[in-house]
């Protein structure tokens, strides 16, 4: 039988071996949860295999769905995929450098170290996850997760898949295909968001109120976007590649030009946006068309970002993508 944590009282003690470098508030009730489900998560995780399917019996139900690298998984579909990955290499979760709590949804951005062939491969992920208090007998489990967003491993994953979530997800992937952005003024309900959450921020509508400034210039070109980049970002901002290259203001502007040359890329709507302190994190819905074949392709982007307080408004310092 698999050894294996399974308490909500010690929070306090896994808090140390995982640590939030940037913490946020936490309500009590599901957030207090959900916190020490996260928590505990990364330690059966790094108990190996074994631990961590025993623990997917009690994190997940039956019907929870997981999004990993954008393949729609089964809790038994995403196990077997997993079976597979850690018999191939060694995953360590490592500290947390974020985790945004807002009611019975969170978004978690961590490190990982991958070892395979007896190299140390360090990175980082970023995940968005739905939570439910099931009651006393079953406690806060996820109704659905995703890990990454719709990326290069997709297809490796989705071999995964058993006909019926490769049919959900089709109509998912025809949905985004075929939305059409709303006519209209007000940027907030242009860019609607799917799971809204309350805000635990003084300065909530004002980053919501920048994020969809820089969506909607993103959507109208690069001249419009690089103007409202001078403005959605202070001049000596840190902003980090989905490969973890940090990047200055301008040399990450350079950077963009090179994606929009390539591909025509619009930003739809967000599945999530939590927002907490001063930090925001968000995960929305893309489509991309193909510069040179015209191919459009449905997609998801995930991003978290700390803003300032300036004299011009709310501005990002730091900004992390994938």
């Amino acid at each position: 039988m698999a050894n294996i944590v399974n308490s909500y009282d010690n929070t306090d003690e896994l808090i140390k071996r995982f640590p939030v470098e940037h913490p946020t508030y936490v309500a009590d009730g599901i957030g207090k949860s959900i916190q020490n489900r996260l928590l505990t998560g990364f330690e059966n995780w790094n108990r190996g295999f074994d631990a961590w399917k025993a623990w997917g019996d009690i994190l997940y139900t039956p019907d929870s769905i997981y999004n990993v690298h954008g393949a729609r998984l089964t809790l038994a579909e995403y196990q077997a995929a997993m079976d597979i990955t850690l018999k191939k290499v060694n995953i360590q979760m490592g500290a947390f450098h974020d985790m945004i709590i807002c009611d019975d949804w969170t978004a978690i951005r961590y490190d990982i170290t991958t070892i395979a062939g007896g190299r140390e491969i360090p990175g980082s992920v970023m995940e968005f996850v739905n939570f439910k208090d099931y009651g006393k007998d079953l406690g806060t489990r996820v109704v659905e997760g995703w890990g990454a967003p719709k990326d290069s491993g997709y297809y490796g994953m989705a071999m995964f898949q058993g006909d019926a979530q490769k049919k959900v997800q089709q109509e998912q992937f025809a949905e985004v295909l075929s939305y059409q952005i709303p006519d209209e003024v007000d940027l907030v309900k242009k860019y609607p968001i799917l799971h809204p959450t309350t805000n635990h921020s003084e300065i909530a509508n004002e980053m919501h109120a920048a994020i969809v400034a820089e969506f909607d210039a993103w959507n109208q070109g690069y001249d419009a976007w690089a103007a409202q980049a001078d403005k959605f970002y202070v001049a000596n901002a840190a902003c980090t590649t989905a490969q973890d290259q940090t990047l200055a203001l301008d040399a990450y502007k350079s950077l963009v030009k090179t994606w929009i040359e390539d591909e025509e890329t619009k930003k739809l709507y967000f599945d999530s946006m939590l927002l907490s302190g001063d930090w925001a994190a968000i995960h929305y819905r893309t489509v991309s068309k193909n510069a040179e074949t015209g191919e459009a392709e449905a997609g998801d982007r995930m991003q978290f970002l700390h803003f300032v307080k300036t004299e011009d408004g709310v501005k990002v310092d730091a900004s992390w993508m994938k």
